[in-house]
């Protein structure tokens, strides 16, 4: 993916110099609200996952995975679920700007994968892992930029979904229906 580059221009005819950003201020806004956000959830995600660390029946309880305490956040599992929520809206509102500011813009026509990006992946994986020529750029997003961004986007918008189905189970049990059941939902 593209990172946020300064790049400073220099100065011409006594000017100051100018710094440049590859993306916009709300773009990396709403990135970095979102790094923040993540971190959290994962930590209190963990916590919440020690309160019942089994995918399968409670009774023989059979840990699938065993988290140790200091990567847990919240101390209880009313902690970690109090912390999870909070960040929760976060994420989402974060989500939900980068998403409008996109579609206002009109941005989103750079970063979107399409079909006619497919052709250049190959390329690019050559470039990028197995150390080949550099494509000629033709767009300001290659092809392996823009299938991140999009790919980033709908596991976003996945990641929010299973969220539902698991905090709301009765509610949303027709989004959970949609995902296998809400023990399918808990490993999405």
């Amino acid at each position: 993916m593209t990172e946020a580059v300064l790049e400073i221009e220099p100065p011409k005819n006594g000017e100051a110099e100018v710094a440049v950003y590859e993306h916009p201020l709300p773009i990396r806004i709403c990135h970095w609200l979102n790094v923040g956000s993540l971190f959290v959830m994962i930590g209190s995600g963990l916590q919440i996952f020690r309160a019942f660390p089994s995918f399968g029946p409670k009774i023989p309880q059979v840990n699938l995975l065993h988290w140790p305490r200091p990567f847990a956040l919240g101390g209880w599992l009313g902690g970690g679920l109090q912390w999870h929520l909070t960040f929760m809206w976060i994420y989402m509102g974060t989500g939900l700007v980068y998403i409008g500011y996109q579609l206002i813009t009109g941005h989103y026509r750079q970063v979107l994968f399409v079909p006619r990006d497919i052709p250049g992946i190959w390329p690019m994986v050559r470039h990028y892992f197995l150390f080949g020529p550099k494509p000629p750029a033709t767009e300001a997003y290659n092809p392996l930029q823009k299938q991140a961004y999009t790919t980033v986007l709908i596991l976003g918008v996945l990641s929010v979904l299973t969220g539902f189905a698991i905090w709301k189970p009765v509610q949303f049990s027709w989004l959970a229906w949609m995902m296998g059941g809400f023990h399918y939902a808990r490993i999405w």
